[in-house]
């Protein structure tokens, strides 16, 4: 005698998750499949993992950390920072400002144009895909992202916020939330 067995598949959109955190990203799928005899079916559900983690930025060291929720480094990414050394007082100041800051916002920032003041005018692909916008009061403005000149990397070369290479800003993007600390340590 053949039996039906109604079957519910889960499956995860992993690039929608990785890129979003979005647990909307799960899917439930009914198959009905005939069956001589009773099987068992073992199916593995994705667990939902927390957001969690933090961002360690040393500008001494121009280097970005990606921790796990226990401090385990996960990533590790080369930067440029500010001009000048210590911390952001004044807009203007070219200096990266150091604390306890959080991600504000993931911005699409590939058409976005700067001007550096450098004689060149203003730059398209200046901050690169990805414009990551931190909290970081009582200061605006700043951010992590990618440049249009990927040999300031390892110096100090920004009007204050945090830069990396395009590609290495597109991993970064990967490991990334709203909500998420970046704690940005003194010269």
């Amino acid at each position: 005698m053949k039996m039906k067995l109604l079957l519910l598949l889960c499956s995860l959109s992993l690039a929608s998750c990785a890129t979003q955190r979005n647990s909307s990203a799960v899917r439930v799928v009914e198959r009905v499949i005939e069956v001589d005899r009773p099987v068992e079916v073992r199916v593995e559900v994705p667990v939902a993992q927390p957001l969690s983690g933090s961002l360690l930025v040393s500008k001494r060291a121009y280097r970005l950390t990606v921790l796990d929720s226990l401090g385990r480094e996960q990533l590790q990414l080369p930067i440029a920072c500010g001009i000048n050394y210590g911390q952001k007082e004044k807009e203007g100041d070219m200096k990266t400002p150091e604390g306890t800051f959080t991600i504000q916002e993931i911005q699409d920032a590939s058409q976005w144009k700067h001007d550096f003041k450098d004689g060149l005018g203003m730059i398209e692909g200046a901050y690169g895909p990805y414009f990551i916008r931190l909290k970081t009061p009582p200061h605006k403005g700043i951010g992590i992202h990618g440049t249009h000149l990927p040999s300031s990397i390892g110096s100090r070369a920004t009007e204050g916020c945090i830069r990396l290479t395009n590609e290495d800003l597109k991993r970064l993007v990967r490991w990334i939330y709203v909500g998420m600390p970046v704690v940005v340590e003194a010269d």
